[in-house]
């Protein structure tokens, strides 16, 4: 029942708050390590028609005995945080309960690959602390400390809503005098199908220098 109400009963990234605004905060998020399949979204990846979610969720042991050589199961975390291309169709394609980090790499012409991350709980504060994949695909690697400008709100995280977000925290961070460094992340706290819309938490994430 608390899931439903939006309850959020797992670990989540570890940050400080550097400074609140009205609408937003600036945040600064400590190191995490992530595991991480990259793909090329426009073909379905084979064996997983989730961009990558299975081999991710295997690796944690999330449908049964995990996919690493230890083998040990990996506690799962939130958000689910997602970065696509600003084309994308929708912001509510991936429904996940892990925590999932989705990077596209490329632009214009280029194809466009996105990479999915799974954040590894606290306890792995190295990369060669986390249990070593089966399958090759998954990566284990170490992101480092980084600043965030974030805004928080309820409901869908529908493509126009997002994009509304974005483009007014954008304007706050440079009338404030913050400096953008990449595209957008998507925090989504909550499973779709088990948290009714009105009570779902989701962020929007800008990296600043």
């Amino acid at each position: 029942m608390g899931m439903v109400l939006g309850k959020i009963p797992v670990e989540t990234p570890k940050y400080q708050v550097i400074r609140s605004f009205t609408d937003y905060e600036i945040r600064k998020y400590a190191p995490s390590v992530i595991a991480q399949v990259t793909y090329d979204p426009s073909h379905e990846f084979k064996g997983d028609k989730d961009g990558g979610f299975t081999l991710l969720a295997n690796y944690i042991g999330v449908f049964g005995n995990p996919q690493n050589l230890k083998p040990e199961k990996i506690a799962m975390t939130a958000p689910v945080i997602t970065k696509t291309p600003e084309t994308s169709s929708s912001a509510e394609k991936i429904a996940m309960t892990a925590p999932v980090v989705t990077k596209s790499r490329g632009g214009g012409e280029e194809k466009k690959m996105v990479t999915m991350q799974f954040l590894l709980p606290d306890m792995y504060r190295k990369a060669e602390d986390a249990p070593k994949p089966v399958d090759k695909r998954v990566e284990i690697v170490e992101e480092v400390e980084r600043k965030y400008g974030v805004v928080r709100f309820g409901g869908v995280a529908t493509e126009k809503v997002v994009g509304e977000k974005v483009e007014k925290l954008k304007k706050s961070l440079e009338k404030d005098g913050y400096k953008v460094i990449g595209e957008f992340l998507l925090a989504r706290y909550n499973p779709p199908w088990r948290t009714l819309p009105m009570f779902r938490t989701n962020e929007v994430m800008i990296p600043i220098e």
